[in-house]
């Protein structure tokens, strides 16, 4: 099996988890198959940069002075704002030359100012989402997503999804029972697929300034299967139907139907996740009813159906 060589950009202000976490998956590979990968990191001038959290990493060597890489992974950070035009010519330059170009977080902010997304679905920190989109008109850019892969070019999310985009790719280079030993001992699971939302139903939507609605949010997201009809929202919250629905869109962001929607999705995921229990009981506890609503629920967000669903992202037992 061929050797991959992996190379990590630094540069003043990044992330250390973007850099680390992505690390720590592939030297993990490198450690459980030797051989697999060389794992290495690069600045402009080869000197020691500090992160954004204080931290200093000291670098391999140059960029100018690194042989181009099978992957080429570029971190983010509050390093990656402002204009880097040595940077961008050296990714503009070497980025199509690897095999493998990924950005983790803001990073992608930085292959977008070296023209490297351009008509590519890519996608960022939510936070810097709409920023990515407005500087650069020629990128289909998806906030949803925790990491996307279009061709040679990836793309992730917040800091922790470089984790799950880094094990996708020991995944396809190396097998699922290698990812999944490393994803077990980093204590993460090796679970996540690309489309999951970068937030669950509770942080997707806003937390609820008036205290009845904040409890009627958390009795949601406790009782899935229950009644959650807007009637019986409303009278639990001790409003009329029509002004607990406008309040509830108001200061949460979403219909009351689109977080029971969200909250039962996520609940029948987990449950298809950590339980061995079967497509029916699941959806009778999450609040489809039959196995067929849930069916249409998971075609409908997730493109998959729920048996599939657990085939494809159910950790295997721990031997």
């Amino acid at each position: 099996m061929a050797q991959r060589s992996v190379l990590v950009v630094l540069f003043e202000g990044v992330q250390s988890l973007d850099v680390t976490g992505p690390v720590e998956v592939f030297a993990g590979a490198e450690k459980h198959t030797p051989g697999t990968y060389r794992i290495r990191t690069a600045s402009l001038d080869g000197a020691p940069v500090r992160t954004s959290s204080g931290l200093t990493l000291v670098p391999d060597g140059t960029l100018d002075a690194v042989a181009d890489p099978h992957t080429l992974l570029v971190p983010g950070g509050q390093g990656t704002r402002g204009r880097h035009p040595r940077l961008t010519d050296w990714l503009r330059d070497h980025g199509p030359r690897a095999e493998r170009l990924v950005s983790v977080c803001t990073g992608a902010i930085l292959l977008a100012e070296a023209g490297l997304l351009d008509g590519r679905r890519a996608t960022t920190h939510w936070a810097y989402s709409d920023k990515l989109a407005r500087d650069h008109p020629a990128v289909q850019v998806d906030a949803d997503p925790i990491y996307i892969r279009d061709g040679q070019v990836s793309t992730s999310a917040g800091v922790t999804s470089g984790i799950d985009l880094a094990l996708a790719l020991v995944e396809e280079d190396l097998g699922r029972e290698t990812a999944l030993t490393i994803a077990r001992h980093l204590v993460v699971f090796l679970r996540r697929p690309g489309n999951q939302a970068q937030f669950s139903a509770q942080l997707a939507a806003q937390t609820a300034q008036r205290e009845p609605l904040r409890e009627v949010q958390q009795w949601i997201t406790e009782h899935p299967a229950a009644d959650l009809s807007v009637e019986s929202l409303a009278a639990r919250a001790r409003l009329s139907p029509r002004h607990f629905a406008r309040a509830f869109q108001a200061e949460t962001g979403m219909t009351p139907g689109r977080y029971v929607d969200r909250v039962r999705l996520e609940h029948a995921r987990r449950l298809l996740e950590d339980t061995g229990d079967g497509i029916e009981e699941i959806s009778r506890a999450s609040g489809y009813g039959t196995s067929e609503a849930m069916r249409r629920a998971f075609v409908r967000s997730l493109g998959t159906a729920p048996a599939e669903y657990r085939r494809r992202f159910r950790p295997a037992p721990a031997h």
